[in-house]
């Protein structure tokens, strides 16, 4: 970096919204004291603090695994010192939209694992639900408590110049929390006084809140349930989020061998004994969680753990079974559900999807690939996915004969416009694209914690902000009002 102000240099896209400065590159009114700071330090000072941030990250060993032909590696989430402000009016709007999404997500998880109104009433196709790998029939006829299905959602949103669009709702095992966590202490301990001066709220208390959600879904009103967080093991690409959680919320570690179950109970094997466990966060997909009602092969999950959760012996979070809403076709109803359900317009809008399912939108599709982002269905992680724009005419070609295969399996989406945020770069400043990850907890009542996982495309001009794909993170601040 040279001498001069940090953003020397720093050059907006119009065709990109820039979360710091406005058209004219004038900072935008709640960024201009962080710009004014910033632009007061030295680059050494700056630079230093970034090499602080890495360091705290790499001792404390805040990790995520990549796995490729050589197997799996282990590797430091790279973070990005400086933070993205939102100011309280977005927060807000962002708020009530979530709660307002993940209601008609956890309702419509009811009535398709019970009535099934909304299939019957042909608002979404019956085959489209009940085709899906992640509907689980063993799951017809289940209550759970508070109809809390969904206990923990991820949901991604990006901001465009049209305003702020749900990417994808991650309902199954999200993850990202701890990030959003070890962002905010590495940046807060570099950035203290600016941090107080921008009243910036609090997230500190999410493993608190976590812990209390978790407790509202104790079978039979039980008031200090045993908690468990159940891993799939050490190998897991997200175990370091496990054991920070674990420690968070102050509850025991498990894997599937730690746990069995006798006379419909679930219990832990503890040094002092067998000790009953009320509710069990799971970090493990729906196949491996009981090999006797799912996968046979299953080594990661107890035996006979579905048999005490149909009894209602055990809450588990989320639900088996609630990635069916998940599920990137069903994703494109959920302004459907919040119509149906809640007799409300979405406040968040979804982005633009085109189901291959059907002909005509997968002939649109195949017609328009170098434009089009495809994904797979069931994907995540950004895994299986083209980025048309960016793709080779061999990519393409190769990618739509899968498409021609199995046209249900894929969706398509328009390339977004991701807004940008000023990144460090060994050069200065630069816009990176970037989007949000906040996390909602439903258990009697819907938390939102005002903070989020802000990921980061740190390869310049690429649009994948997934961790396993080259992506970064940042502190997100919500101010206050």
């Amino acid at each position: 970096m040279g001498g001069g102000h940090l953003f020397d240099g720093y050059e907006t896209d119009p065709a990109f919204y820039d979360e710091m400065f406005d058209d004219a590159g004038t900072p935008r009114e709640h960024c201009r004291e962080l710009w004014t700071a910033l632009g007061g330090m030295t680059h050494v000072e700056v630079a230093n603090m970034q090499e602080r941030a890495e360091r705290s990250f790499l001792q404390d060993g805040i990790t995520f695994s990549v796995y490729d032909e050589k197997g799996a590696q282990e590797r430091i989430i790279p973070i990005d010192v400086l933070p993205r402000l939102i100011d309280a009016d977005d927060w807000n709007f962002i708020e009530r939209g979530l709660r307002q999404r993940l209601e008609a997500l956890n309702l419509f998880l009811a009535d398709i694992y019970g009535p099934g109104r909304i299939l019957e009433d042909g608002v979404i196709p019956v085959d489209l639900v009940r085709d899906c790998s992640q509907y689980r029939i063993d799951m017809r006829g289940i209550r759970v408590p508070h109809g809390t299905y969904v206990c923990v959602c991820g949901t991604d949103l990006v901001r465009t110049r049209d305003g702020f669009l749900v990417l994808e709702d991650n309902l199954r095992v999200p993850s990202g929390v701890s990030y959003m966590l070890a962002n905010r202490r590495t940046v807060k301990t570099s950035l203290r006084n600016l941090f107080r001066r921008h009243r910036v709220r609090s997230i500190e208390h999410y493993g608190t809140l976590l812990r209390q959600t978790l407790a509202e879904l104790a079978p039979n009103g039980i008031s200090d349930p045993c908690i468990v967080l159940l891993t799939p093991g050490v190998h897991n690409s997200a175990f370091y989020e496990h054991m920070f959680l674990a420690r968070e919320m102050g509850v025991e570690l498990v894997e599937g061998r730690d746990l069995l179950v006798h006379n419909g109970f679930v219990y832990m094997r503890t040094t002092g004994g067998l000790r009953r466990v009320d509710v069990i966060y799971r970090r493990i997909d729906d196949d491996f969680l009981d090999p006797l009602a799912f996968r046979p092969d299953s080594q990661l999950g107890t035996s006979g753990l579905f048999y005490a959760y149909r009894l209602g012996n055990v809450a588990i979070a989320n639900a088996p079974g609630t990635g069916v809403a998940d599920d990137k076709s069903v994703y494109a109803y959920v302004p459907d559900m919040i119509r149906y359900f809640l007799n409300e317009e979405p406040l968040l809008a979804n982005v633009e999807t085109h189901l291959c399912r059907d002909p005509e939108q997968m002939e649109y599709t195949l017609d328009n690939l170098d434009q089009l982002v495809v994904k797979v269905v069931g994907g995540s992680g950004g895994h299986g996915m083209l980025v048309g724009p960016h793709a080779t005419p061999a990519e393409r070609a190769a990618y739509a004969e899968e498409i021609r295969k199995n046209p249900a399996n894929f969706i398509s989406q328009p390339t977004l416009d991701l807004s940008c945020a000023p990144c460090l770069t060994d050069d200065g400043t630069a816009p990176r694209h970037v989007d949000l990850r906040p996390f909602v907890l439903r258990g009697r009542e819907t938390h939102l914690v005002p903070g989020a996982f802000c990921r980061v495309a740190l390869t310049p001009g690429s649009l994948v902000v997934n961790s396993s794909q080259g992506g970064g993170g940042k502190d997100l601040w919500v101010l206050s009002a």
